[in-house]
């Protein structure tokens, strides 16, 4: 009876190794510059701090006009601010008059 011996090959040990460090290598590289790792969530908080200031000039732009709409509103109409109103939105003025514009009104 003929047995057949193999000698143990130095590559068979290597496989392994090699598996882990390509696993490793793929999920490390997409962890770090992938869709939604580490240099994307940076991107996404810069975008979040300039929309928060957005939002907050928005905010404050809101609460103007909510005054400003509340100074016109019935009950308590004001003359004056009508009168201011009415002669930026048609840009006219009484000739005796000399107009500064404030940038308060502007969109």
């Amino acid at each position: 009876m003929w047995t057949r011996h193999h000698k143990k090959r130095k590559i068979g040990r290597l496989v392994l190794p090699a598996v882990t460090i390509a696993f490793l290598g793929y999920f490390g590289y997409h962890c770090i510059h992938g869709d939604y790792g580490l240099i994307a969530a940076e991107h996404f908080e810069k975008r979040r701090v300039v929309r928060e200031r957005e939002l907050a000039a928005l905010v404050d732009q809101r609460k103007t006009l909510e005054n400003q709409v509340a100074l016109m509103s019935d009950g308590s109409l004001e003359k004056d601010m009508i009168d201011e109103k009415a002669r930026y939105q048609l840009n006219m003025s009484r000739p005796d008059e000399i107009v500064i514009f404030n940038s308060y009104f502007k969109n």
